[in-house]
């Protein structure tokens, strides 16, 4: 099959850019990938984005997303592309089926996904007291007791957010010492109701109906490790996001964590010798280290359906 354009992703950007490009009479085709709806859908609800003063389950607004789309043209399908050529136009995306769509444009919107520990417990308490987005969720704990593991800048700054809402957080260091840039230190030592806990890894979460508490162990392996149980009410990871790019390394440029670059203010993409790739764009947390917000995800998509666009017309 074939078509004009091709988008990889179901989160804010990826639908955000098909229905720029459905109004555009461009009948784009977008594959959901692994998780149709993108992180936001590991969230209960959403409380931020722009049009819902009350709040919005996070699965609705991506079905009204999605909705929205379709209404406007777009294919939407389940599956996963695994491969793209870039190396002749129109160029050739395969399925992990194995079928093949030529497209003349292609918007990535692949997304990021947060490192978790890898403790049966996130997965368990996921949306019930666990979280990768303080941002997102900081505000149902308003008054609570929190935790927040990592010792890098996004930690301390996860911290410090929930400190300005909840009645104490923890923040829970693996290290004897915070990696954070010192003026974040600083500032995470001078708040009042952050709580350092220093060489100490959580090992798992309790609770009936979600997160009443964390198990911990002080000083893992020497000779005075010590276990207890410390109560809280959310727990959140800050130990960084992994972008979705692995089967575009060695085909577009990539930063040192691999996140696609993008050209200036532009959502263009480049190859790695750093030339653009005409035609190709990125949207989405896939090329945004920084904001990683479901409304910045969306104006990115915004952006790279109106590039498509214009590529098109020239075409």
């Amino acid at each position: 099959m074939s078509t004009k354009c091709l988008i990889l992703g179901s989160g804010p950007a990826g639908y955000t850019a098909a229905i720029y490009a459905g109004r555009a009479n461009i009948s784009p085709v977008l594959y959901c990938g692994p998780q149709t709806g993108g992180q936001l859908t590991q969230t209960t609800e959403v409380e931020n984005f722009p049009g819902y003063p009350n709040g919005v389950d996070a699965n609705q607004m991506m079905m009204e997303l999605r909705e929205q789309a379709e209404r406007f043209g777009a294919d939407i399908r389940d599956g996963i592309i695994t491969e793209i050529d870039f190396s002749k136009r129109p160029y050739v995306a395969k399925t992990e089926e194995g079928e093949s769509i030529e497209a003349d444009t292609i918007i990535i919107s692949t997304g990021a996904k947060a490192k978790y520990l890898g403790l049966p417990d996130e997965e368990k308490y996921n949306g019930m007291g666990v979280s990768a987005c303080a941002t997102c969720d900081g505000f149902f704990y308003r008054k609570k007791v929190t935790a927040v593991v990592g010792g890098g800048d996004t930690a301390c700054e996860d911290a410090l957010y929930l400190s300005k809402l909840c009645k104490k957080v923890y923040l829970v260091v693996r290290k004897n010492y915070l990696r954070a840039s010192d003026i974040m230190q600083q500032r995470v030592k001078e708040a009042e109701n952050i709580e350092i806990l220093f060489e100490h890894n959580a090992i798992g979460l309790y609770g009936e109906n979600g997160v009443e508490g964390m198990h911990l162990v002080k000083r893992k392996g020497e000779s005075d490790e010590s276990h207890y149980d410390l109560a809280i009410d959310g727990f959140f990871l800050a130990i960084g996001h992994k972008p979705v790019t692995e089967f575009l390394k060695g085909k577009v440029a990539l930063d040192e964590m691999g996140y696609i670059k993008t050209v200036g203010t532009t959502q263009q993409v480049c190859d790695e010798n750093g030339t653009p790739i005409p035609g190709v764009f990125a949207a989405g947390d896939v090329c945004d280290p920084v904001y990683r917000q479901a409304i910045v995800a969306a104006g990115s998509g915004c952006k790279a359906a109106l590039e498509a666009e214009k590529y098109l017309q020239t075409l």
